[in-house]
């Protein structure tokens, strides 16, 4: 990228720092932070929550938007703009990742924020809701320009974050490099190391084992507490993925383990099918060769819209948002989704699902491995005492078990599905936390 055309970005970039986010037409439709809102409501309507506490927990506790500069590799000056929001940390610390995306918005990460108040408190781990996010596509970065960002981003918002405080971590566009480096610059303000201010590090700087694969362990565990709630075997249920990345392929090769065979896939180049089944670990290897999916022998090739269609007994969407919708939702032929993405599902396609007879294990149950995980890791670095795997994946499942044991006598109890159950436990947990800590002063 030449010099003319940063400092023509940089212009933009400083003539649009104070829009709002309801000006960005990219995320304008639809509105995330209302869904998320709508969302809470609904659940503080079954709960029959009192107005003063839905007031508090309709909007987020601390925003902070800072606009900050970064050196670029041709010497030019770019200004980015950044967000990190917490929504409630009445039940401890902050926790959400940092997200690196050119369509980051302040209500998208106010909505995230929100949906990590749900997420922990639902397995009931000891963190509030946070999320931050940098406007930028990284991708149009060095490496070394990233680094900047990240380190100068980090400055910016450490005033909010902490291992006390708040702990970001990964999100879109950011890795365990990217949390290296916060770490990093966060240690290097206060004169020795800190490695819990961040969690999803290297295992090198503080990390923790069996993070990688939480987000899929984590889902495969509530299909087994699934199987074992409606006395449904996994062994021989045939499987459809939507998304053959790290949550996807890792969720394949377990689901394998447990003798469900896999018959379809798909990256966002495509997909595959093959009723007979497909071997996990053949694909990945091809997958890696390739650069997709798409191609491999005996298979037939399915777009990613197709692959929600497949006649199956197990649905895991692992891409991306609002796949599942009204236009689609009656041709899933699945008899249970479990949403290892965030937001598969659109409030139109839930109650289509919930009336044909669908069970669906809902994003902020199904995926709260990662999170479990990064308390776990976060746990470690404070005790400066690292756990085995086999403790992590056995500890994470005991979670997970108790989770979806209480988000389904929920569903069962109040007649709801797993969405509004696993948002009634949570907000639950999140209003007695609140209201027994009271008013201050």
């Amino acid at each position: 990228m030449g010099a003319q055309r940063r400092r023509s970005r940089d212009h933009s970039r400083r003539h649009s720092a104070h829009l709002m986010a309801s000006q960005n037409p990219v995320a304008e439709a639809p509105n995330i932070w209302a869904v998320a809102q709508s969302q809470f409501d609904h659940a503080a309507d079954k709960l029959d929550l009192d107005d003063g506490m839905r007031r508090v927990l309709r909007v987020p506790q601390r925003e902070l938007t800072v606009n900050f500069p970064v050196t670029m590799d041709d010497g030019s000056v770019s200004v980015f703009t950044g967000h990190r929001v917490q929504h409630n940390v009445s039940r401890g610390p902050g926790k959400g990742g940092i997200r690196y995306h050119q369509d980051v918005t302040l209500d998208e990460v106010r909505a995230l924020a929100m949906w990590m108040s749900w997420k922990c408190a639902v397995v009931n781990i000891p963190y509030g809701g946070a999320k931050g996010g940098v406007v930028v596509d990284p991708k149009q970065l060095s490496m070394r320009e990233v680094e900047g960002l990240t380190r100068r981003f980090t400055t910016e918002i450490s005033v909010l974050i902490g291992p006390e405080r708040d702990i970001p971590a990964p999100d879109v566009n950011t890795n365990a490099q990217t949390m290296a480096w916060i770490m990093d610059t966060y240690s290097m303000h206060h004169g020795y190391t800190i490695a819990g201010v961040v969690t999803g590090k290297p295992i090198a700087v503080g990390g923790s084992l069996g993070r990688n694969e939480a987000t899929a362990r984590g889902a495969v565990f509530t299909l087994q507490q699934w199987a074992k709630a409606k006395n449904e075997p996994l062994e021989g249920a045939t499987v459809a993925i939507q998304g053959y990345g790290n949550a996807g392929s890792i969720a394949a090769t377990l689901l394998a383990a447990e003798g469900s065979k896999v018959i379809a896939v798909s990256d966002s180049t495509g997909g595959i099918h093959n009723p007979a089944g497909l071997d996990p670990a053949k694909v990945g290897a091809w997958k890696q060769e390739h650069g997709t999916v798409v191609g491999f022998p005996g298979s037939t090739e399915v777009t990613n819209q197709e692959i929600l269609e497949v006649e199956c007994d197990i649905l895991v969407p692992a891409a991306l948002e609002n796949q599942i919708t009204k236009h689609n939702a009656d041709r899933v032929r699945a008899r249970v989704i479990a949403e290892a993405a965030n937001g598969p599902t659109t409030p139109e396609a839930d109650a289509i699902l919930h009336d044909r007879g669908v069970f669906l294990i809902p994003d902020i149950l199904c995926n709260a491995g990662g999170v479990t995980v990064s308390y776990f890791e976060w746990v470690q670095d404070m005790q400066s005492f690292f756990w085995t795997e086999g403790r992590i994946n056995e500890s994470l499942k005991e979670i997970m078990d108790q989770a979806f044991a209480a988000v389904h006598a929920m569903s069962e109890r109040h007649e709801v599905d797993m969405r509004t159950a696993a948002y009634m436990v949570a907000v639950a947990r999140v209003a007695e936390a609140t209201t027994l800590r009271g008013l201050y002063p």
